[in-house]
């Protein structure tokens, strides 16, 4: 590593200060009352857009603290459930911030869920109250009983007296992982876990208060709520939509003068294959980032080159927040993750180099799952994320190789899907790519590429692409052509679709 990557990264890591202080300082408060001291030195600041509607932080304070006095009028006390269940909206933030403001342990989920998914989600929970957009009512009336329900659009005409932040709340939210196999699971996160995962991007990606952060991404998922956090805690302004469109969101750049961006790869490819992209005026971002999906390296070479530089790609999970990243003022490695945000430690177990991770981002165990809890956090603390990686010899930043459970078993031997994705991914037939197992008499798994093409797709020829890269355990026997892939809406692939596509 030279010295000016060195530099950047003891910058990045928080290198200099002392581990436990630094650790302490990123997790000490609750959120409730560190957003609502940014109120009180901002308060008529802009914090929030959503889809045009404006609020400044003082004016998201005063109603948090309302319908904090709502919920707690109907019984509502700190660790009781409040499920939030509606597309993304200022009332869905109003909604979770007066749950937070009382103590409660809010729900997010998507919209979109089914009666039986909601149903899972109110046995498990068991919530005691929910804010629902008004089509979500008869689904949840079917999926089973809550106490007090109440429609977003009726969120405003709510006038609960004002209640000041809980000083001893419950966990901050109740998340639950993507549920790719399996009914999904609880995992709570603490005020702690959430302040220590803002704040150690704030720290390494030198957010401050005139920042002004664009992106379209759900709410009811932490990638697009992050935004929300670190705008309420540093007294900056977040601009969202709740879908994504190439000429509103660069649209909004512009016309804000936004300094960060947030997206999802599948987003960076739309904005590339935009005809208007050329033309953007792009040039007040000082930060884009990419996260929730792998970033192909070569979609981050056809991104800077409008951009003015690849975007920076970071990793987190629901369990741990976000915990690694790479530099902010240096070199950008593509294709691979960075290093540790301030406060996490990292590090690779056993034969497949399982990915483990470290700090006050990590969650405490999943919630009513002691046997989930047992096999995801050893005995001193370290979260086994489930996902492979590797660490460069020379500098230590983290590749990431692929899910454990992803994991292809060919003919007895090893194949790790993103390792066979990026030999293909720069092949200028490819557009998109994924890669999973398909069950196979000879081999047990066969390795079978699913690809979106940019022009005439010639399998035997992608086959031969990879021969060259790869040793031929690990190629493709097939290859698929698909319209495209099969994602979850935050553009994560879906390979058990895949594999049974197969």
């Amino acid at each position: 590593m030279d010295d000016a990557t060195l530099a950047a990264w003891r910058r990045h890591l928080g290198a200099d200060a002392d581990p436990d202080a630094l650790r302490a300082e990123l997790a000490a408060g609750t959120m409730a009352e560190a957003f609502a001291a940014t109120a009180a030195e901002r308060g008529d600041a802009p914090a929030l857009v959503v889809d045009g509607a404006a609020a400044t932080h003082g004016e998201l304070d005063e109603r948090a603290a309302r319908v904090g006095g709502f919920l707690r009028a109907r019984g509502v006390q700190a660790g009781d459930r409040v499920l939030l269940c509606a597309p993304t909206s200022m009332e869905l933030v109003v909604a979770y911030l007066g749950s937070i403001r009382v103590g409660a342990t809010a729900m997010p989920c998507d919209a979109a869920l089914t009666a039986a998914e909601l149903a899972h989600l109110l046995s498990d929970g068991e919530p005691v109250a929910a804010f629902v957009a008004p089509d979500v009512r008869e689904r949840l009336a079917e999926a089973g009983e809550v106490e007090t329900v109440v429609a977003m659009d009726e969120l405003t005409g709510l006038d609960g007296d004002r209640v000041d932040p809980e000083p001893r709340p419950g966990a901050a939210m109740l998340a639950y992982t993507s549920g790719t196999t399996g009914a999904q699971k609880g995992v709570p996160l603490t005020h702690a876990n959430v302040l220590a995962s803002t704040r150690g991007v704030v720290k390494a990606w030198r957010w401050n208060a005139d920042d002004v952060l664009v992106h379209a991404l759900p709410l009811s998922h932490q990638h697009g709520l992050s935004g929300v956090h670190l705008s309420l805690l540093c007294g900056s302004r977040v601009v969202v939509f709740s879908r994504f469109d190439p000429a509103a969101l660069t649209g909004a750049i512009r016309d804000h003068g936004a300094t960060v961006l947030f997206a999802v790869p599948a987003m960076y490819e739309r904005l590339h294959a935009w005809d208007g992209i050329a033309a953007a005026d792009l040039s007040s971002l000082r930060l884009a980032v990419s996260g929730s999906a792998p970033l192909p390296a070569a979609l981050a070479e056809r991104v800077a080159e409008w951009l003015g530089g690849p975007p920076l790609e970071r990793y987190g999970s629901t369990e741990a927040g976000l915990d690694v990243s790479n530099l902010y003022d240096g070199p950008r490695r593509l294709g691979r993750v960075g290093w540790a945000l301030p406060g996490i430690e990292l590090r690779l177990d056993g034969e497949d180099g399982e990915i483990l991770i470290r700090g006050p981002q990590v969650f405490d165990g999943y919630w009513r799952r002691p046997d989930a809890t047992a096999e995801a956090l050893t005995g001193d603390g370290w979260f086994r994320t489930g996902d492979l990686g590797r660490l460069d010899e020379e500098d230590g930043s983290l590749e990431i190789t692929g899910r454990s459970k992803e994991l292809i078993i060919s003919g007895g031997l090893n194949v790790y899907p993103r390792e066979v994705e990026a030999a293909l991914e720069d092949h200028p037939a490819v557009a998109q790519v994924a890669v999973a197992g398909v069950p196979s008499e000879r081999w047990g798994e066969e390795v079978v590429a699913f690809v979106v093409p940019s022009g005439d797709l010639d399998g035997d020829a992608l086959i031969a692409h990879c021969r060259e890269r790869l040793s031929a355990y690990k190629c493709p026997k097939r290859v698929v052509a698909l319209d495209e892939l099969p994602v979850n809406r935050m553009g994560k692939v879906r390979r058990d679709a895949l594999a049974e596509m197969g």
